[in-house]
Order: structure tokens, then sequence, then C-alpha cells
């Protein structure tokens, strides 16, 4: 009797655990429910496939590109008939980045196109690097950088220098296309 009894409040005690840890939104929960609904487009490759011309990295920028194993990227494009529907899936996403989980890495605003650049981790090892932008011209975009002892300093500079990098633009062709 008493062995039932344990069993019975261990079985209620997982079961309460796991629907309260179920509720809350996540990137993740947000990258799966979207993945194939109208107006988003998805996308999950890895950073070899890019092809990025590395040869004027620094010694920490290649540090910080081989520990990145692949980005998954969402994207929703706006268009005069899903306006709505666009301020309201930003208002979720901004909502989701504003958990004290995410910390700050950069953000900045241009000529009103939104960026946020945030990870998950300590100061000295990432999880996960989120880069999202948003424009009300053409949409907005999550990308999310998964890889192993990935460092979040290493990794802006890394960012800097893949925006200077030449890369075989074709691999990317869908996502930018997407945003035209």
């Amino acid at each position: 009797m008493k062995q039932s009894i344990k069993y019975f409040f261990l079985t209620i005690s997982l079961a309460l655990c796991f629907t309260s840890c179920g509720d809350k939104a996540s990137l993740q929960r947000y990258f799966v429910e979207h993945q194939e609904t109208k107006d988003f487009i998805s996308q999950d490759f890895p950073l070899s496939m890019i092809e990025v011309d590395k040869s004027n990295f620094t010694e920490k920028q290649m540090e910080a590109y081989h520990s990145v194993d692949k980005l998954n990227f969402i994207g929703f494009k706006v268009n005069a008939d899903n306006l709505d529907t666009y301020k309201a899936e930003v208002a979720k996403v901004k909502n989701i980045l504003n958990d004290s989980k995410y910390n700050d890495l950069m953000a900045f605003n241009i000529k009103g196109d939104y960026i946020t650049v945030k990870y998950l981790g300590t100061d000295d090892v990432a999880d996960e690097l989120i880069i999202f932008g948003s424009s009300q011209e053409k949409g907005f975009g999550i990308i999310r950088v998964l890889g192993s002892d990935m460092n979040p300093e290493k990794l802006a500079t890394l960012m800097e220098a893949m925006q200077k990098a030449d890369f075989d633009k074709d691999k990317v062709e869908n996502i930018v296309n997407f945003f035209k």
C-alpha cells in the first residue's frame, strides 16, 4: 500500500513538472510551429555549406567559425495582406527573446529596421546564438546558430568578418530571394 501511494505521488509530481514546463514559449517551439506555415520560409543548413572565404579571418574568428555546426533560419515575408499577422508574429518573437535566459550581445536600429543579437549560455560559452532582424517593408528573419563551445565574444567578431567575407550566394539563394 505504501509503495502504491509513493508511486502515485511520484507520477503526479512528474505530470505537474512536464505540464508546467511545456507551456512556456521557446524559440525552438516557434520554429517547429511555423516552419510550414503560410508566408514563412524555413531552412536548416551546416555552416560549411555557405562556403565562406576565410583567408582574412583572425585566429579568434577561425576558432569561432569552427565552433559553429549549423544554422536554422525562419523568415516571414510581409505584404499588404498580412501586415497585422506580421506585427503579431514580431511581438511573439520579441516576447520570447525578452526572456531572461537570453543574453544581449548587440542590437541596433537602422532606418526603422531592427536587428538584435542574443545568446543562450554564459559569458564564456554560448549554447546558441540568435540573430533577429525585422523590417516592415520586407518582413523578419531569425537565425539560430548552433554549435559547441561557442564563445560569445569570438562570435561577435566572426559576425563582423562574415559581413565583409565573400561567400557563395547561390547556397542561400532561397532565403535572399524570399525577401525580394
